[in-house]
């Protein structure tokens, strides 16, 4: 069943309408970077047949120290998703699930997999506050980075993530609109060769991450 959801999906995202992403008032949506509809599925995995090179992206992580994501990633399972910590809805799910997956793995697994949350709302989310964020919506062992957002948007581009810069509504409601999709970046090739949308759960990512992790298809 969840196979055929994610082929519908697919094909809407074909077609050039829009997909939902999270905000902190009304429901927004932002239309992806990236045709899926020609590549090959798994219950909740797309694995694209033209991997992404992964961002040449330099920000601050929670202590406040310089963060080379393509140096200290290397040759690690990496996960990288663009969200915001006052997501109310998507942003904390998708954390939250990684983190309960991970939980499953054997402990030195655990420590191998990296889990990047860069955020699309750098005004607010600090590094302090993606410190304090990222523990309870995820785990401790996940990376926050933040910066300057043109730097953010050009990252996420490049691995074919949509994100505008945040807005504020009349009611004084901010809206971060972002592609809600996680890649997952080989130990073997360091590119993005699996793409999950917002609708994988904890009991996919806990089948796929042990494939994952070896730089296998899931």
């Amino acid at each position: 069943m969840r196979k055929n959801t994610l082929l519908a999906a697919a094909l809407v995202v074909a077609a050039g309408l829009t997909l939902s992403a999270c905000a902190t008032g009304d429901e927004v949506a932002a239309k992806p970077n990236f045709d899926v509809s020609a590549q090959e599925r798994t219950e909740a995995a797309t694995v694209l047949d033209k991997p992404y090179a992964k961002p040449d992206l330099v920000l601050t992580d929670t202590r406040g120290e310089t963060f080379d994501l393509r140096e200290r990633t290397k040759g690690k399972p990496t996960l990288i998703y663009f969200g915001y910590t006052h997501c109310p809805d998507v942003c904390p799910l998708t954390m939250s699930n990684i983190s309960i997956a991970r939980k499953q793995l054997p402990k030195a697994d655990q420590d191998k997999l990296q889990v990047v949350f860069v955020t699309t709302d750098p005004e607010r989310d600090t590094p302090a506050e993606l410190g304090k964020w990222l523990p309870s919506a995820g785990d401790p062992s996940f990376i926050g980075l933040t910066g300057e957002f043109p730097a953010i948007q050009a990252g996420a581009r490049a691995i074919g993530i949509g994100i505008d810069p945040p807005t504020k509504e009349k009611d004084g409601t901010v809206v971060s609109m972002h592609g809600a999709q996680v890649i997952a970046f080989s130990p073997k090739t360091d590119k993005g060769y699996v793409l999950y949308g917002e609708d994988t759960t904890a009991d996919d990512w806990a089948k796929d991450l042990p494939a994952l992790i070896k730089g296998e298809r899931p």
